[in-house]
């Protein structure tokens, strides 16, 4: 046998830190006597050629190992058996140099011992990451005089080096202990070598593929999120019933994610407290002892209070605030998300399940998403009513102002003259009955104002009409309570490729113009005219009745007029008015329409 000693501090051979690692020596610094490694019966060229031949055969089977946790154990085991180590263990690295994974295997009979187990040395491998070269040392020292080893008695040799991939390192290999040898030969080094090539690959493989699996996984879960919410916002976004919008939007989150109990407190009038509106699941009604909580009470009032997701472990805990019932039902786990909305908290989503681990980031974010949505709904259902009320409010106004102008203060005059009538009567009774003539006709032209009233107030739509039908019909009724002579002209096709929206404004105008007539214009005829240019439809209206002054009427600009501009300007036109006292009225709106033509 060929071989030297010599006196070498342990930690430059190795790049070990010796403070670490001789914490039991007494000098500063400590010196090992080291043997480094010789060939002591080396392989023919045929021999080791044989050798790397059964180690490529048996690494190829690597590549095909997709789980690292496997992967790592055959890689353990092979290299155990191609050099015949006692013990071998191989590290993975993140892209830090920090050991995520770590796995450790025994090829002796003896039993590992109780106390330190297998000779998990950590800081072993990250000097192994650093090193530019394998490390294959063999060490003949008492226990006493290397610290390096004093946790793993009786090891003589190591043999270890980093599996990279280009200049990446993916993990370490380390060997101890050459069975029936004492030390790892340089070809068992060459062996171990070629083997971290074939690991490396392998190591590579399994990463990406688990990589790739979990973004399939992740990316499945968000897509069943976003259908999930997109069927959510579908089913909300039908429907203007509060108690209909919370039974839709539980029965998607219990069906969609296995939730066993969904309720929902609703902010109630005074804005400090929550209501449960729906609840479905639990058989016996609600989670809670109570219905109504105030903010900062129990869970569902933290929630509100601090808008933050609350989630409670009903395992061993008891909460205050459950049923009592409930602690013995399967619910581990109950969570309440604030129901967020434009005008502030709407309400708070409470959800219970029975599964032991449901409340991660990503679902956390699904529900306060979810919290969103049914806000949002519950907001446009209140927008709504709160427009409805406004618009209810807006138009007994209207009725009021219209009536207390016109049919009131028609009445009032027949009265005063029914009242100078009885005053002329014993002194001339002709005059006086020519008073109450005058009176009848009065009340005659009360009359056809308030049927007048009665068209205006009478709510209408095109139907499945074109627009010059839908204005027939107008003018129909016109005529019918009106003695005033009209025509319409216009395409009988009424446009049909017009929209919706811009036919609707020139219906309604029309409406408005011939209710304006019927009121105020003391009109003998009237004529409605309907044409196109090359990009816009016109509507035109003109009387011949008493006409008004247009400074004036501007200063007090009744609903009717009001209503017209609003109606051509919401749908992109505008409206002219043309009037004269004594000379008529002409009214003239459009509506933009490109295929006019």
């Amino acid at each position: 046998m060929q071989s030297y000693y010599n006196h070498v501090d342990i930690s430059k051979a190795i790049k070990f830190q010796p403070d670490a690692c001789a914490k039991s020596m007494t000098p500063a610094v400590a010196v090992f006597r080291v043997k480094l490694s010789f060939n002591m019966n080396p392989l023919t060229h045929h021999q080791l050629e044989n050798r790397l031949a059964a180690l490529h055969d048996a690494s190829l089977e690597l590549v095909k190992e997709i789980s690292l946790d496997s992967l790592l154990e055959r890689i353990a085991r092979l290299a155990c058996n191609q050099v015949n180590a006692s013990y071998a263990a191989v590290g993975v690295v993140d892209e830090n140099d920090r050991v995520v994974k770590f796995l450790q295997v025994q090829n002796t009979p003896e039993p590992v011992p109780e106390e330190g187990g297998l000779p998990r040395r950590l800081e072993w491998l990250s000097e192994l990451t650093i090193a530019p070269e394998p490390v294959r040392i063999s060490i003949h020292s008492t226990r006493e005089e290397t610290g390096l080893l004093a946790s793993l008695p009786g090891t003589t040799s190591l043999l270890g080096l980093a599996m990279r991939s280009g200049e990446r390192v993916l993990g370490q290999i380390y060997l101890i202990d050459k069975l029936e040898e004492t030390e790892f030969t340089e070809s068992d080094q060459k062996v171990i070598e070629t083997l971290a090539a074939y690991a490396s690959v392998a190591i590579f493989n399994a990463r990406l593929y688990q990589e790739i699996n979990e973004r399939d996984t992740a990316l499945t879960r968000r897509n069943a999120d976003l259908a999930l919410l997109n069927d959510l916002a579908s089913t909300l976004a039908s429907s203007l019933d509060i108690n209909e919008i919370l039974e839709k939007a539980l029965n998607h989150v219990m069906a969609s994610q296995r939730i066993n109990v969904g309720e929902v407190f609703v902010v109630d009038d005074t804005g400090k407290s929550l209501v449960l509106m729906h609840s479905m699941g639990y058989p016996d009604g609600s989670l809670w002892i109570k219905d109504k909580f105030a903010f900062g009470e129990g869970p569902i009032g933290i929630t509100a209070e601090l808008g933050l997701p609350q989630v409670n472990e009903l395992r061993g805990k008891p909460e205050t605030f459950l049923k009592p019932a409930v602690q013995s039902t399967c619910l581990n786990q109950v969570a309440c998300f604030p129901i967020a909305s434009r005008s502030g908290l709407a309400g708070v989503l409470s959800i219970a399940t029975c599964q032991d681990k449901f409340l991660d980031e990503q679902e956390a974010q699904l529900y306060t998403a979810i919290g969103a949505w049914v806000g949002t709904a519950i907001d446009n259902v209140r927008l709504f009513s709160q427009g409805r009320r406004l618009a209810i409010l807006e138009e007994r106004e209207r009725i009021g102002m219209d009536l207390h102008d016109g049919v009131i203060q028609s009445i009032y005059a027949v009265g005063l003259t029914l009242e100078h009538a009885r005053l002329l009567l014993p002194d001339d009774p002709t005059q006086s009955r020519a008073r109450i003539d005058h009176a009848i006709d009065d009340l005659n032209h009360t009359i056809r104002d308030i049927r007048a009233y009665i068209l205006d107030l009478r709510p209408r739509q095109l139907n499945e009409e074109n627009l010059m039908h839908g204005m027939g019909r107008l003018i129909a009724e016109f005529k019918a309570n009106a003695r005033v002579e009209i025509t319409l002209e216009g395409p009988d096709a009424g446009y049909p490729k017009l929209p919706q929206v811009q036919a609707l404004a020139l219906f309604h105008i029309c409406q408005e113009a011939l209710a304006n007539i019927a009121k105020h214009a003391h009109a003998s005829e009237v004529k409605v005219t309907l044409w196109n240019s090359p990009d816009r439809i016109l509507l035109e209206v003109r009387d011949d009745g008493r006409g008004f002054d247009q400074q004036k009427t501007r200063m007090t600009l009744g609903h009717g007029l009001a209503n017209i501009y609003t109606r051509a300007r919401n749908a992109g036109g505008d409206v002219e008015i043309t009037s004269e006292p004594g000379d008529g009225t002409t009214i003239l709106a459009w509506v933009p329409f490109k295929d006019a033509a």
